[in-house]
């Protein structure tokens, strides 16, 4: 079912409309990630008194990964589809509420990869992702959205990949890996073709706007 509906849409969409279709489908994929280590943490949680390091590790970041790229691509989506506005949204102590989550984030997963077990601590390193993928996004105008779609294509393939670790599938390593090095070329020779920086990009997702363009 899933293929089939992936195939209409990819079959029947206009060009013009790709990139958001691209962004839509990113969201899917790290979505799928993220899932899977939710998934594998719960079962862990109540079978074992505490989670290595090989295990803790992927899974954290694969939730973290693939939750910032669930909710980025879908604000990155939007704001191609006019649904939100293609101007760079400020949030009200933007930077703040992006230092505070990482903050969290950081300071859940710390905790998580000392080999604790804690299923409210890791859904709020969810919240806390989910949260960020948007906070990311809506500073960023909709011109450097394809930039951006290209970077949160990145993540999925990262986040596949951490999922790969964390259930032991060398396939999702291998392809995983293989889009999150391709996506972070593309975003590169992207970010280059437009005389800007990845950086200088992605600094309107913490307060900086449009950024500034390049000498």
């Amino acid at each position: 079912v899933g293929g089939g509906a992936g195939l209409y849409t990819a079959k029947t969409v206009k060009m013009t409309a790709m990139p958001q279709l691209v962004s839509l489908f990113n969201a899917v994929g790290g979505g799928a990630a993220a899932l899977i280590a939710i998934d594998d943490y719960l079962r862990l949680s109540g079978e074992v008194s505490s989670i290595s390091l090989q295990i803790s590790i992927p899974t954290v970041l694969d939730i973290l990964i693939g939750s910032i790229t669930f909710t980025g691509s879908l604000i990155a989506s939007g704001k191609l589809m006019g649904v939100i506005s293609g101007k760079p949204i400020m949030l009200p102590a933007g930077r703040l509420i992006t230092i505070g989550i990482v903050l969290v984030a950081a300071a859940g997963s710390l905790y998580l990869w000392t080999g604790a077990i804690s299923v409210p601590v890791m859904f709020l390193i969810l919240a806390a992702a989910l949260v960020f993928g948007v906070t990311m996004v809506l500073p960023i105008g909709g011109a450097d959205m394809p930039v951006v779609i290209s970077l949160l294509n990145s993540f999925t393939g990262t986040a596949v990949a951490m999922a790969g670790f964390v259930i032991g599938n060398d396939v999702l390593i291998i392809a995983g890996a293989l889009v999150g090095a391709s996506g972070a070329i593309l975003t590169k020779l992207m970010a280059d073709a437009m005389n800007r920086s990845v950086l200088n990009i992605m600094l309107g997702g913490f307060g900086g706007g449009e950024g500034t363009v390049g000498a």
